[in-house]
């Protein structure tokens, strides 16, 4: 199994918090544009589109929410090493979380995708 110090995790894990953040925010944003695209045509088309899209975002923060507590849960496991052993806790190896950072990896592209799906049906609509 794959080791890295728990200084190399806390930081990754500070990272990724601050980006899952980020894309809080921009769900948020992103309801706008779509309430927005909702109100400038009202299609049938165009409200499927709205509808599929609200649903996408839904998801989206619910990864963010599930992202979010299994980073908050492996900065715990880190936490409970340095109580443990305070001395030279920063330097200390402790279990890798690949599986983790794959989700995240994985996270991003859909989400990076999701939003230029999005940006593509507001240059449609407007």
């Amino acid at each position: 199994m794959d080791t890295r110090t728990i200084d190399e995790l806390h930081t990754e894990h500070v990272d990724w918090l601050s980006k899952l953040q980020f894309y809080a925010d921009e769900i948020k944003l992103m309801k706008e544009r779509i309430g927005e695209a909702a109100s400038a045509n009202t299609s049938k088309e165009v409200l499927a589109q709205v509808e599929h899209f609200q649903n996408q975002l839904i998801v989206q923060k619910n990864n963010i929410d599930t992202l979010r507590h299994e980073v908050n849960d492996h900065e715990n496991y880190l936490e409970n090493r340095v109580d443990e052993n305070p001395v030279a806790a920063g330097k200390r190896k402790v279990h890798d979380h690949p599986l983790l950072r794959d989700k995240m990896e994985s996270f991003e592209t859909q989400f990076n995708a999701l939003r230029k799906e999005l940006q593509a049906f507001q240059a449609k609509v407007y």
